[in-house]
């Protein structure tokens, strides 16, 4: 039998390793991890463009720094997987993003190498900096690297970085990939500053004559290109993005093809040679790249579910039902078409959080903000101020970063912002950077803002509807995934304020369910029929805030037990909200609680089902909580 020549990838089991290969063992390296790549994010799905895309960036970096010591630090996560293979996660690679397995983001516990946990865009100039002055006052002398995608550099954080760092004047090095687009493409004059003039031939040719010029001058040539090339009084700074970056005094090196190996490593190498200051290598990379499918439709292939890898084509899903987002989008939509003061606002995500449709139907009412989640917020306080209903889409463990905006530019001002926070809840496996565990927790004791929390799709419907009609402040929190399947038929309904529903009348012990556990506590409650011959109450609130106080205190009165559930953490979250009213009105001494929600630790990645299951918030665990409160 003839044995299989093992290939370069299972060869490498250290970093290390590959500043010993070749240009062309890299070359044929990169075929490998590409292919890696996409065989395992085709069986549990992931960010595939983007790793894709820096496979000769990660290879170059890898060959030309030491990582034992110096430290490397990738901005957001997502193009961190081609890095996972090559830091002694080969044999592991198949377990990724699942229950158990190696996380979809770097992550300090899992390796050596994982110098700092991302999960969010735009913290990695910040952090090393950090590290740069950590290493500086320790008298040591390593390299510390940023890379960082273009598409973060529309947040204000990398510029709160790069601002003090040129100030500081730190050693430091940022790698910029410049692939003209983050998740969506690009929006804002900076993303059009970067591609515009490196587009055009004559800008390349000028470029290439001037340090062909330069290097023919005898004895002085080379250090006179070489002073060009790392931008001291360049003349490319008046053309390309090098201007912009040594106004943050930076040296500016590039646009370098992110593609060739040769090419990075030299100019890796001469970033690491630059000792007064900080350095910017601009990268110019093809998100997907290696990929067809990801190559043609790079935005699709951001963030992919199960897909065929020899077509591209998406696994057929098994369920028909709409997704909480799809029905969101289509309701906003709807609501649109009778209301021309509707904004539809999203910080750089229209794909994920539904907003696509209205952006095709409304462009003029249509905003994506780029990634920028407090100018979001405030630019949606500045539209509420003058009339209009601005609609402000965004993920829960996204919103979090203008924790601030919404206080003081939204609910203090008490403007009619509708937050529309999808992803609440537990999102799988994309794991604790985005769970979406807070959101209640940072909202409710919030002055002025109102919480809806929809149990289905159809329900989804009307908050929406509600929310837009109050007036106020208001924020609907939904989950990822599919709906339960219900009738969605009719106008959307305005819901009383402040007014739960009775989902099922019942005894002895009252379930208060919160959002899209509603169904599975329904589902707990015919268990525990079965099992112990009655059934509990189980009850909707609706409102998170204000919560239907009369209805909570007539529940009380008759049920001396109480299991209250929800999909976000127990430390502040509706329970403890629902415990405080309790308390406060005299209401809890005789009654015994149990909670069912998010511990007081970050969860880890898994499928939601299973986070479900092991955290008791599925039909199963519910009821099992509803037996032990019969004990």
């Amino acid at each position: 039998m003839k044995r299989t020549e093992p290939t370069l990838l299972e060869s490498i089991s250290t970093p290390s390793q590959v500043a010993e290969l070749s240009d062309a063992q890299l070359t044929r390296l990169a075929g490998e991890v590409r292919q890696r790549i996409v065989d395992v994010v085709s069986h549990n799905g992931g960010h595939l463009a983007p790793s894709l895309g820096v496979v000769e960036l990660t290879l170059a970096m890898l060959a030309t720094f030491d990582l034992d010591k110096d430290k490397l630090i990738w901005d957001v996560g997502h193009q961190a997987y081609a890095f996972k293979l090559l830091t002694g996660r080969a044999d592991r690679f198949h377990t990724l993003r699942t229950l158990g397995g190696i996380s979809g983001f770097p992550k300090i516990p899992e390796s050596p190498y994982d110098h700092f946990g991302v999960g969010h865009s735009s913290t990695s100039i910040s952090a090393a900096l950090g590290m740069a002055l950590a290493r500086d006052l320790a008298g040591l002398h390593h390299h510390v690297t940023a890379v960082i995608g273009d598409g973060a550099l529309t947040a204000g954080e990398a510029f709160e970085g790069l601002n003090l760092a040129g100030h500081m004047g730190k050693r430091l090095i940022v790698v910029l990939n410049d692939n003209e687009m983050s998740i969506s493409p690009n929006v804002g004059a900076l993303s059009r500053f970067l591609s515009s003039t490196l587009s055009r031939r004559w800008v390349r040719q000028a470029r290439k004559d001037v340090l062909k010029f330069l290097r023919s001058i005898p004895s002085i040539g080379q250090n006179l290109a070489l002073y060009a090339m790392r931008g001291e009084s360049s003349f490319k700074s008046f053309f390309t993005p090098g201007m912009l970056f040594e106004a943050f005094r930076f040296t500016y090196i590039g646009p370098v093809d992110g593609h060739n190996t040769a090419d990075l490593k030299r100019h890796l190498r001469m970033a690491a040679a630059v000792e007064d200051g900080p350095v910017l290598l601009h990268a110019r990379t093809h998100k997907g790249m290696g990929y067809a499918p990801a190559e043609a439709n790079p935005a699709h292939y951001h963030g992919v579910g199960l897909f065929t890898p020899e077509t591209g084509l998406p696994v057929p899903k098994t369920s028909l039902v709409p997704t909480f987002t799809d029905v969101f989008g289509k309701t906003l939509l709807q609501l649109a078409e009778r209301d021309d003061k509707i904004i539809a606002i999203t910080a750089a995500m229209p794909d994920g959080t539904g907003t696509k449709l209205f952006k095709e139907r409304f462009p003029g009412r249509f905003v994506d903000t780029g990634i920028c989640e407090q100018h979001a917020v405030t630019f949606a306080a500045g539209l509420a101020s003058r009339g209009y209903r601005p609609v402000v889409a965004i993920y829960s463990t996204f919103l979090q970063r203008a924790y601030d905006q919404i206080i003081h530019d939204v609910c203090l001002q008490n403007l009619p912002v509708t937050f529309c926070v999808d992803r609440a809840g537990l999102v799988g496996e994309d794991g604790a950077t985005h769970h979406g565990a807070f959101d209640i927790a940072y909202l409710r004791h919030i002055p002025n803002i109102r919480i809806l929390a929809p149990r289905d799709e159809d329900m989804l419907r009307h908050c929406l509807h509600t929310a837009l009609a109050s007036g106020f402040p208001c924020a609907i929190r939904y989950p990822r995934g599919s709906g339960f399947g219900v009738d969605m038929e009719g106008r959307q309904r305005a819901l009383p304020h402040g007014v739960g529903e009775i989902q099922l009348d019942g005894r002895s012990v009252a379930v208060i369910a919160v959002g899209n556990r509603v169904h599975p506590a329904l589902e707990a409650a015919y268990l525990v029929e079965k099992e112990l011959g009655f059934r509990p109450l189980v009850f909707d609130p609706v409102w998170l805030k204000p919560l239907p106080e009369k209805q909570l205190a007539d529940i009380v009165s008759r049920f001396d037990k109480l299991l209250i559930v929800e999909e976000g953490v127990l430390a502040g979250g509706f329970s403890s909200s629902g415990l405080e009213f309790l308390s406060d009105r005299g209401l809890s001494r005789a009654l015994r609680v149990k909670r069912v929600g998010l511990p007081d630790n970050f969860v880890e990645h898994g499928t939601q089902l299973q986070l479900r299951e092991m955290l008791g918030l599925c039909s199963k665990g519910i009821a099992q909580a509803i037996l032990e409160l019969t004990r």
